[in-house]
């Protein structure tokens, strides 16, 4: 709160405060200081004020008082107050109880009887001050940095800038006295000195309140310190030690015109008056109220303000307490990630250690190996060079044979031997070279290491942000639907969730996880709203969830045969028109499946016999996905049927067939199957007439729509059929 209390121009406590108009503070002395005579004539001086900020409002010559600095003189003209007076500053917040009044005293009360200030609605920054009970009108804009020239009002003699915020003012004769003083402002000064001067001056921290001061030392002591610092004993046992004295004494505001206690306050001028200001000719016709009443009134309106500002400062103080705890832990998070790195770095070490070694041990084999080869090629060249040298020396002792008989009995031999040995030795010999090389043939391939060591570096791994679905590329067909999203921007994502609820509201599941930024769910159940959401995902963590889409599948549901789920190729069904129509050659049964099953819900699909010449029984009804697909439907609990013939029909599951109903089909014969599930049941109608009752009941899981049929039956199944309404249940 010191802060506050501090003129803008001397930095110190405010003495004998002044109000602007625009609201700011000012102590009297400064005003005194600041202001600057006016000169129609001249222009407006330049004001500097104790930052150094100035404004330019003439350039002739004039100039204002420097505050704060080493010139303390004014321009030509009398000063109200005397040329070269000045205030005194308090020389610390702790000097007295009172309010310091300096050398320049204030006047009585009478001399602020009739200062009026009057401001601009516009704000325009120009305002005039007077002494008269006529304020002076309104004189236009203030002389402000790219500002134009200003027209000051009639009998201007003084003008002043706020320090603060630049704004200008007029004064007449009387100058900076016009302005009112800070009662408000003077009070708490007061208030906070006086608390400063019960403190301990003595105390190291957290000064506590001084019981004592020395009126030779002019130093306050609380109990501990005078023990200490002042004992009663030797020189200081001479010194005169009293209490210190207390706050200001509460002082009431009373008209400095009529001298009477200001008891109302004039909601037009918003200002005090007495009940002799109310007599007079200016407060006719204005709005009165109570001073209690409008002091309460905006005591109450500022205590609200200063509530919602103060849980706006408890949040900030909590925020500050939390960034204040997060330094702790991202000393432990930096630490922890310190050692990682250098956990990390050592196994990268380690492991270049290890194929360090693994390289070199292959140099050495690679050296053992061509060692071994040459040792090899030199162990047979020694043996072919001591063959050829015993054939030589055999060759030349031959020779030497004188005996004609026994030389030509090995001479045909000798010549072919040698001639041979010259022959094989040109080829493995001479032409021969070695068969490894001297030199190592391998380069260490390192550049790739070395690139990924000067690129190696951190990456922000945090769990990503949020993915956005996009609406205009999700969409419901039958009972699946499509849900595309947008990854989230600045993450890196390793991969996705995607989850959707039971099409009731329930909890969500997971149905996809993944990479992709789309996905196809199928086999969900019909006229159901689905929502979905999606989160990302990476080795930081998971991301937040989007926002939730809803997809409303199908109301009725729209398919055709399944080949695939038939059986397929070998299964020798025959399909057609986009497999809503099915045949077969054989004359064994075989089951067709739908291409969709069901679980909940009511569905009605019908077939239309386009092709009944065989004396044979073909079956309607539903299955299981794992039905028998090569025998009659209904012959295993898989199914549920009801076969029929040119005269009558049959309910049959699992190989028992009962309740025999009259009326059969021909060419052209409509077959209709209403599966409810709701009821769990499995109802039949020929030619849109109610074959019996309810075949089946107690239906429970998940169904397909299936038929069985032999050779000399063509039907077509039609689909997206509003169920039609049953009289029985």
């Amino acid at each position: 709160m010191e802060d506050e209390l501090r003129c803008p121009t001397c930095k110190q406590l405010y003495a004998n405060p002044v109000l602007l108009p625009c609201f700011h503070a000012l102590c009297l002395g400064c005003a005194l200081d600041i202001q600057t005579p006016y000169n129609p004539g001249a222009g407006l001086p330049v004001t500097t004020n104790g930052s150094g900020a100035s404004s330019t409002a003439g350039h002739n010559g004039l100039h204002g008082t420097v505050n704060g600095g080493a010139a303390g003189g004014t321009t030509s003209g009398a000063n109200p107050g005397g040329p070269g007076t000045r205030h005194s500053s308090h020389s610390s917040a702790a000097s007295t109880a009172s309010s310091n009044t300096g050398s320049e005293s204030v006047t009585s009360d009478q001399d602020q009887s009739d200062k009026v200030s009057i401001f601009s609605e516009a704000d325009s920054g120009v305002v005039c001050c007077s002494n008269t009970s006529r304020p002076v009108s309104y004189a236009g804009t203030g002389m402000l940095p790219g500002v134009g020239n200003v027209v000051a009002p009639p009998g201007a003699a003084y003008c002043l800038t706020c320090p603060l915020c630049r704004k200008l003012v007029f004064f007449d004769d009387g100058g900076v006295r016009n302005l009112p003083t800070y009662r408000a402002m003077e009070a708490i000064v007061d208030r906070f000195c006086a608390r400063e001067a019960l403190r301990c001056q003595m105390c190291e921290t957290d000064p506590k309140v001084a019981s004592l001061v020395c009126e030779q030392c002019e130093i306050r002591y609380c109990d501990a310190c005078r023990e200490l610092c002042h004992p009663a004993r030797g020189p200081l046992a001479k010194h005169t030690l009293v209490k210190p004295r207390g706050a200001a004494q509460q002082r009431e505001s009373v008209c400095g015109e009529h001298e009477e206690a200001l008891s109302q306050y004039c909601l037009s001028c918003k200002a005090p008056a007495c009940g002799l200001c109310l007599q007079e000719q200016r407060h006719q016709a204005h709005d009165v109220q109570s001073i209690n009443v409008t002091c309460k009134a905006q005591k109450t309106e500022l205590s609200h303000n200063l509530q919602q500002l103060s849980e706006k400062a408890r949040s900030t103080t909590e925020f500050i307490q939390r960034l204040k705890g997060m330094s702790d832990k991202v000393t432990e998070s930096c630490m922890e990630f310190e050692r990682l790195v250098h956990a990390q770095c050592e196994a990268l070490i380690q492991a270049i250690h290890d194929r360090r070694e693994y390289l070199l041990e292959a140099i050495r084999m690679d050296k053992d190996t061509k060692i071994r080869i040459l040792k090899d090629q030199q162990s047979n060249c020694t043996g072919k060079l001591q063959q050829t040298t015993g054939l030589i020396q055999f060759c030349i002792e031959a020779l030497k044979e004188t005996d004609s008989a026994a030389f030509l009995q090995v001479g045909a031999m000798l010549i072919n031997r040698v001639a041979n040995t010259d022959m094989t030795w040109h080829q493995e010999v001479t032409n021969a070279a070695p068969r490894v090389s001297p030199i190592v043939d391998l380069t260490l391939d390192d550049a790739a290491l070395a690139r990924a060591i000067d690129n190696l570096n951190f990456i922000q791994m945090k769990a990503p942000m949020t993915p956005t679905i996009l609406p205009s590329d999700c969409s419901a067909e039958n009972n699946s639907v499509t849900v595309a999203w947008q990854p989230p921007n600045h993450s890196f994502v390793e991969g996705y969730v995607l989850e959707l609820d039971d099409g009731s509201g329930g909890e969500f599941r997971e149905v996809y996880c993944g990479k992709e930024t789309i996905c196809t769910v199928d086999g969900l159940h019909f006229n159901s709203m689905y929502n979905a959401r999606v989160k990302a995902f990476n080795s930081a963590g998971e991301g937040e969830y989007s926002e939730l889409i809803g997809l409303q599948t199908a109301e009725v549901a729209w398919f055709t045969f399944d080949p695939v789920l038939s059986g397929g190729a070998g299964s020798g069904l025959i399909f057609s028109k986009n497999n809503a129509t099915v045949s077969v050659e054989g004359w064994e049964h075989r089951v067709a499946l739908g291409s969709v099953g069901f679980s909940r819900g009511i569905h009605y699909w019908e077939f239309t016999i386009d092709n009944y010449t065989a004396d044979t029984d073909p079956a309607f009804g539903v299955a299981r996905i794992d039905v028998a697909r090569n025998k009659m439907l209904g012959k295993d609990e898989k199914s549920f049927a009801m076969y029929i013939d040119r005269q009558r029909s049959w309910f049959q599951h699992n190989s028992i067939h009962e309740r025999r109903v009259e009326g059969g089909i021909t060419t052209g014969s409509t077959i209709g199957v209403l599966l409810d599930l709701e009821r769990h049941t499995l109802s039949f109608l020929v030619n849109e007439m109610p074959q019996g009752s309810v075949a089946f009941r107690d239906l429970y899981g998940v169904f397909y729509p299936a038929v069985s049929i032999n050779r000399g039956v063509t039907l077509t199944m039609h689909t997206a059929l509003d169920a039609p309404k049953m009289d029985y249940f």
